[in-house]
């Protein structure tokens, strides 16, 4: 198994894509868009949160949708080339199979609703409104990692 990227050389990386995407597309890095154009092809009810981002035709033809088919893709082909590529549950050794998939179905339900809310997921607001500067994508940034390590201690002995 080989070791994982460097983390400045992957952050100078990722910084390469959100420009090439920026040029590219003229759009921002970002994911839950996707998944609201992905539920308007099962349940097309409008939806204003995101009517002025939607796209015009189906959800295959929508940039972002094909962005996360390469997230998830480039994730599948990275792993497999650092021989880092299984299917199993990540947990720690007090945690069981269950009550692990449950706080993740929860904490991603709570993510989404945030996304929503905020009209846009974690990744858009932090890497692409924080490459342009805007006051609001720094505070949530700050904001979200003081939550991170506040919440660090009380989720650590599960892991450990």
């Amino acid at each position: 198994m080989r070791p994982y990227a460097a983390p400045y050389l992957a952050g100078i990386g990722l910084g390469c894509v959100l420009i090439a995407c920026f040029v590219l597309t003229g759009q921002g890095l970002g994911a839950s868009g996707a998944f609201a154009e992905a539920a308007s092809a099962v349940a097309p009810v409008a939806n204003p949160w995101f009517e002025a981002y939607r796209n015009d035709g189906p959800p295959q033809t929508a940039w972002i949708v094909w962005e996360v088919a390469g997230i998830v893709l480039g994730g599948a082909i990275s792993a497999w080339l650092a021989g880092r590529f299984r299917f199993q549950v990540a947990r720690g050794p007090s945690l069981a199979v269950t009550p692990r998939l449950f706080a993740a179905l929860i904490g991603g339900a709570v993510m989404g609703l945030g996304a929503v809310l905020a009209r846009g997921c974690t990744s858009g607001q932090a890497l692409s409104g924080g490459a342009l500067l805007s006051t609001s994508s720094w505070v949530f940034m700050l904001a979200a990692f003081a939550g991170g390590f506040a919440a660090a201690p009380l989720v650590r002995r599960l892991w450990s």
